[in-house]
């Protein structure tokens, strides 16, 4: 950071001295920032001699180059001195033959030309453009130089830079002239000028009409086109074929192959008269054109390849015999030159774009066209592929145009790759059709289907696996045809039906991981899903059975192949169609044994793929004795089967259809009598259940149903239940095998066992079960639905959050065992990781938690031998701890004891870790816990646990130690960032301090003298508390990193109110040296224009502060010395009268410098220099700008003071009572339409010290800002006071 004399302006000129060391006078001698100086004549003598050494020019180019670097040199020169440095420059420049000395010189040119005026701008293009007029370099290495300098010049596309020229037909002559020089340097030069002269001069031609470049044209054209076929260059190439497409444009090879003079000037007819000669001597402009475009074409530069196609396009465009001179080119090979172009291009735009409009305009010459289309054939069929998958590709016509004209002229050319690869893509065109993306005539629609079918019957294309790719369509746009014919042809139906079912057969047969067969299967699922089952479950009443059966019999297809994830995502997608319910419906339409069997066997394959195991087995076993009617299936539950076989398999197939059908809430029959026949199987049934060895997945099915139908019970406050049947399930799930988290459950059902308080235990076991298998569970978590789900973290947080069940104190309790009993120090880090993923998931279960006590089991664990010892133990629990008590709201904690205790062993851990290992990560994340108990002590709980951290002499110790470390850094601090260990240290430290100031005054209110920390003497021993002095905290936030300054700023804004709120209480004087305050304003006036806004509205706050306080001395210093403050104020009127103030992001940046200006004009005596800022006419432009969304509480605030110091006169309240008449319509209107906003902790259980830190500052923030109500709130309250202020003056 770079200080400067405060009795000086920024950018006020410099003194400079009487003369320099040759005697030239001061004026023209300019100050550089290192304290050095220029002599514009002796570096004008010096650069502007030729005999100078190269050395002593190179380096007073660089020093110049350097300075103009720096803002202050940089505005004298171009306000005293704009063109001084012009002719020297360009004299340079022509009197050097020094490569790099001409790079130098060009780049200050430049720099100049972009820092300068206009006028500057056309100086140098004037004396360039005369001097290469001249021809007096000769064509040397300096007038290639210059000629540069004037290409980079006339690159700035600033207006009417053809005018600045002289002498164009003289420049202009000369350039032509060096196109038949065999440089391809002077050329490469000499081809950019011309093109950018022809560009502007296309755009906007002299004030006499004349157009120079035609005066020269054929001549022109004929040595471009050489140089275009001669050079091996691509930037030679690139910049030749720029200026010929200029030409082409233009509609001067059109003019020239017709031997005519477009311009009526004297001048251009005699020098057409004297290249008449030159033009005969060589080949036709036509052959020539085509040698000429050849080697452009197989440029390795796509630049140079692009602007070559769109030559040839603009060149035949403009020609009156297209197809004349079509065959030309054709018959020079352009065609196979274009094809080859295309075969190189990767189906990459624009070259495809080009080179397809190239083609389609070769093709009218038709015979010679289709012999190259034959050769060239194969490399069109990759880019049909391309341009027909994208949407509204501009050449897609084109495509199909010249496709359509190969296979019609040209037959046997097709390959079996061919077919393959023409397939895909007829078929793709063929499915846009159908869905409307893509508009098809009835011809081409019926060709491209008859194609399509004799591709993927033809022999050639057996054994590719390409020909998935093309089958893949077919079969669904057949079906989409049958479908919506189905009134007319429905017979058609079955066969489309058929061949879906071969289609997804046959991808299974070959390799199901070639990617080909993947993409087919995919199609043919995407058709069963989203367009034959939607038809056949709205149509099933309009149907035949035939119908139905093959309809049925083509999803099972689907469902029978060894396909795991395919098979259950299909699965999922049918009973979420309420799939059994419709079957039913099916056999009440359709009684007959063959549908009967047909569903069923449905239905086992369904459970077989869902459940896995063969479950399905129970029902093929149980087929043939299953009723029709969903009401006889519950009859058959409520049986008994002891001894029957028969009954058993039916009872066990009823069960699986219930249970399968409950995840998607396809409901066969009223909940009363599904309750009824489930408790009735219970009793009736208990003693196979419970002595016999019943089935683990009956006992699961058996939890899920009636933990579901007892939850809807419940809701619906009216369905009755057994208590014995009840306490039968209860006794079977505690004496049985089963795990609730590999089994699928309905969320209802979940809900309800959890809320069972008599299964506590059991449930405590399975919770364990899923910690033991979910360790690291959080990093590859699965949201399931909000039906049902296997049972995961996820769906434990939603019930503990909910809070509405034993969900927490299962957790607790579960934990709380395991400490007491001492048990396996991986279970209990297991649990532990599942907490912390359950409060990282929901925040909310973290007031649960805490209800529920587990503060004190984490207290039994730091306070355990054995546990307390084990390093990976603590980590788990500190990083828990610190999830908790970032999310837990205050009023949810309570044990102040407890948590006492563990802040003791806290500190204990971080001193201790301290001084052995350093700031770790371990103990970052402690103080970050220290931190938040700190925060919580503000709502007056933790007390005990917060003076405790407040108080110890040991962590005030570390702490002061790691501050005077940091501040004896110096500059160097500014390295020291969050990536470094002492930069993370130094910032957790600093967080620790800002909590703490809260922390003090909300527990010891009144009893530490605040203003202590005002004095200079660091060593002085003040109290046993944690504290960092004033100075110190600017010292941080002066040489700090940008995360320091926030921490930092936040600190001193925090002690200042303090100090206020002390002051005020006692009327005391403030207890400070003379300059102490000056020196912390120094730091915090710079800080207000910091990038960082929260930084700069914390120093702008401190700086009102320090201005409030209201000592005459510092009054005095403000309003006579400190020009930062009118800087400050300058910068904020200036910006706020700009006309175009709309910038959403100075809505923001404006703030700290209105604080300050409102402190300034609250002073005791307002220096005349805040009148001059504040003038009328600012005002006035201020108030101009203002609108109804752009008004803030910071705007409203300056001008209410504005009217109390008597600124405002008529006009200014008149304007601003409209705006902010409007402006609460505006608030008024977002109230009634507005919710609260919604503010949610993001979570911050990581191993990374980086995130807790980002929430410690973002909770840090969030005590300083507001929400979106609360300032529209602010900004009305703002706007009554103007009002009553405005009344009051009224009334005086």
């Amino acid at each position: 950071m770079h200080f400067t004399d405060e009795s000086h302006h920024p950018y006020s000129p410099p003194l400079s001295p009487s003369t320099c060391s040759q005697g030239h006078r001061s004026s023209l001698i300019l100050q550089t920032l290192e304290g050095g100086s220029i002599c514009l004549v002796c570096l004008s003598n010096l650069i502007s001699n030729s005999n100078s050494p190269t050395l002593h020019v190179s380096y007073a180019l660089s020093q110049l180059s350097h300075a103009l670097s720096q803002p202050q040199f940089l505005y004298v020169l171009l306000t005293y001195h704009p063109y001084f440095l012009v002719a020297p420059l360009v004299a340079a420049l022509s009197s050097f033959e020094d490569e790099p000395i001409a790079k130098q010189i060009v780049n200050l040119i430049s720099d100049i030309c972009g820092f300068g005026d206009s006028s500057i701008y056309s100086e140098f293009v004037a004396r360039i453009s005369v001097l290469l007029s001249s021809g007096a370099l000769a064509w040397s290495c300096r007038h290639v130089y210059t000629l540069h300098c004037l290409g980079v010049l006339l690159d700035y596309r600033k207006n009417y830079q053809h005018l600045y020229i002289k002498d164009k037909y003289a420049l202009v002559s000369n350039l032509v002239t060096g196109l038949q020089l065999p440089s391809e340097v002077i050329q490469g030069e000499v081809l950019f000028v011309l093109y950018k002269i022809s560009l502007l001069q296309h755009e906007k031609k002299d004030d006499d009409g004349i157009d120079v470049l035609s005066a020269y044209c054929p001549m022109l054209l004929h040595l471009s086109l050489e140089v275009l076929m001669k050079t091996e260059s691509d930037d030679v190439r690139l910049n030749c074929v720029a200026l010929l497409s200029v030409l082409a444009q233009r509609g001067l090879f059109v003019n020239a192959c017709g031997n005519g003079v477009s311009s009526k000037d004297p001048f251009e007819a005699d020098n057409f008269r004297q290249t008449t000669m030159h033009v005969l001597d060589g080949p036709s402009l036509n052959l020539l054109f085509a040698e000429a475009i050849k080697a452009p074409l197989l440029s390795s530069d796509t630049q140079v390849q692009i602007g070559t196609l769109d030559l040839i396009f603009l060149y035949l465009s403009w020609e009156s015999d297209a197809r004349k001179q079509s065959q030309i080119l054709i018959e020079e090979n352009i065609a196979d030159y274009v094809f080859e172009n295309l075969r190189l291009s990767g189906c990459k735009d624009p070259v495809v774009s080009s080179c397809l409009q190239v083609l389609d305009i070769l093709s009218v010459a038709e015979q010679a066209f289709r012999q190259r289309l034959a050769i060239g054939f194969t490399s069109l069929v990759p880019v049909l592929r391309y341009v027909a998958e994208v949407p509204f590709h501009p050449v897609q016509l084109q495509t199909l145009k010249i496709i359509w004209n190969c296979i019609s002229n040209c037959p046997g050319i097709v390959s079996t790759t061919h077919i393959d690869e023409i397939g895909v893509i007829l078929a793709g065109m063929l499915k846009k059709h159908l869905d409307g993306l893509i508009g098809m005539l009835p011809e081409t629609f019926t060709i491209a289907c008859s194609v399509l079918v004799a591709l993927m019957t033809s022999p050639s294309s057996r054994g590719t696996s390409r020909l998935a790719v093309s089958v893949q369509d077919a079969p669904r746009n057949a079906l989409l045809t049958c479908l919506s014919l189905y009134g007319n042809h429905p017979s058609q139906l079955l066969h489309s039906l058929y061949l879906l079912k071969e289609a997804y057969a046959y991808s299974h047969e070959a390799d199901p991981t070639n990617s080909s067969y993947l993409e087919l299967r995919n199609c043919i699922l995407d058709a069963y899903k989203t367009n034959l089952l939607p038809w056949f479950l709205t149509s099933i009443n309009d149907i035949e059975e035939d119908i139905a059966l093959g309809v049925i019999e083509s999803l099972h297809s689907v469902l029978l192949q060894d396909s795991e994830i395919e098979s259950k995502d299909f699965a999922n997608v049918l009973v979420s169609s309420s799939w059994f319910s419709y079957s039913f419906k099916c056999l009440g339409l359709f009684p007959t044994e063959k549908m009967k069997r047909r569903i069923y066997l449905m239905f086992s394959s369904i459970v077989d793929v869902l459940l896995g195991n063969d479950c399905g087995q129970l029902i093929r076993d149980a087929v043939m004795n299953l009723p029709t009617d969903p009401i006889d299936l519950l009859f058959v539950l409520g049986q008994k089967s002891f001894n029957n076989l028969t009954m058993f398999f039916c009872q066990y197939a009823v069960l699986l259809i219930l249970h399968i059908s409950s995840f998607y809430d396809d409901r066969l029959a009223d909940d009363k009598i599904v309750l009824a026949s489930l408790e009735q199987y219970i009793i009736l049934n208990s003693s196979k259940l419970l002595y016999e060895a019943a089935e683990q997945v009956i006992v699961e099915v058996l939890v899920n149903l009636y933990g579901l139908y007892r939850g809807l019970a419940k809701m619906s406050y009216q369905i009755p239940y057994s208590h014995e049947a009840e306490k039968i399930l209860f006794h079977l799930m505690a004496e049985k095998e089963w795990n609730i988290f590999h089994m699928r459950i309905h969320l209802t059902s979940l809900k309800w066992l959890f809320q069972q308080e008599k299964i506590c235990k059991s449930l405590s076991n399975q919770v364990l079960k899923l910690c033991r298998c979910n360790g690291s569970f959080r990093h590859h978590m699965v949201v399931h639905s909000h039906i049902n789900q296997n049972i995961d973290v996820h769906a434990i947080a939603e019930l503990v959050a909910s809070g509405d069940n034993f969900g927490a104190k299962i957790l607790v309790c579960l934990l709380g065992e395991l400490v007491e009993e001492g048990r396996e120090e991986h279970d209990i880090i297991a649990v532990l990781n599942v907490v912390a993923t359950i409060v990282d998931t929901f925040p909310a279960t973290s007031d649960q938690l805490c209800l529920h006590g587990i503060g004190g089991v984490i207290q039994n664990l730091y306070y355990h031998p054995r546990l307390s010892s084990s390093s990976e133990t603590i980590i788990v629990v500190s990083k828990l701890m610190f999830g908790l008590l970032g999310m837990v709201q205050s009023r949810s904690l309570s044990g102040d004891e407890t948590w006492h205790a563990v802040t003791i062993k806290l500190i204990d851990y971080l001193i201790r870790t301290v001084a052995i290992d350093g700031w770790t990560q371990e103990c970052l994340i402690v103080l970050g816990i220290l931190s938040l108990i700190l925060q919580h002590s503000t709502s007056q709980v933790l007390v005990e646990a917060s003076k405790t951290i407040l108080l110890s002499d040991p962590l005030v110790s570390v702490i002061n130690n790691t501050i005077y470390d940091a501040c004896s850094t110096g500059p160097a601090l500014a390295d020291c960032n969050e990536g470094t260990k002492t930069g993370e240290s130094l910032i957790f430290v600093l967080l620790l301090y800002y909590y703490s100031l809260r922390s003090v005054h909300a527990i010891f209110p009144g009893t530490f003298d605040w203003q202590s920390l005002l004095a200079d003497d660091s060593g002085k021993r003040l109290i046993s508390v944690i504290h960092i002095h004033c100075h110190d905290l600017c010292r941080l936030m002066h040489f700090g990193p940008p995360m320091v300054k926030l921490i930092t700023s936040f600190c001193l804004l925090e002690l200042f109110s303090r100090i206020t709120d002390q002051k005020s209480r006692k009327s005391d004087h403030l207890k400070c040296r003379e300059r102490y305050l000056p020196s912390l304003m120094a730091i915090l006036e710079g800080l207000v224009f910091c990038s960082d806004i929260r930084v700069a509205m914390n120093c702008a706050l401190c700086l009102s502060v320090i201005l409030c306080w209201g000592m005459q001395d510092m009054e005095t210093r403000v309003v006579r010395q400190n020009n930062w403050c009118r800087l400050i104020v300058e910068e904020l009127v200036m910006s706020l009268a700009t006309p175009c103030l709309a910038s959403k992001s100075f809505m923001v940046h404006h703030k700290p410098a209105v604080h300050v200006a409102v402190s300034l004009l609250k002073l005791h005596k307002i220096h005349q220099w805040m009148t001059c800022v504040l003038d009328d006419d600012c005002i006035s432009g201020i108030i101009q700008n203002l609108s109804s969304d752009s008004v803030t509480c910071e705007m409203v605030l300056l001008f209410r003071e504005l009217l109390n110091c008597g600124y405002l006169n008529s006009e200014h309240i008149a304007g601003l009572n409209q705006v902010f008449q409007a402006c609460r319509k505006c608030m008024y209107d977002y109230q009634d339409a507005s919710t609260e906003d919604d503010i949610s902790k993001v979570a911050v259980i990581s191993d990374d010290s980086g995130k807790v830190c980002e929430f410690l500052i973002n909770l840090m923030s969030s005590q300083h800002s507001r929400g979106v109500k609360v300032r529209n709130k602010g900004l009305l309250e703002e706007i009554e006071l103007f009002c009553k202020s405005l009344t009051e003056e009224d009334g005086v």
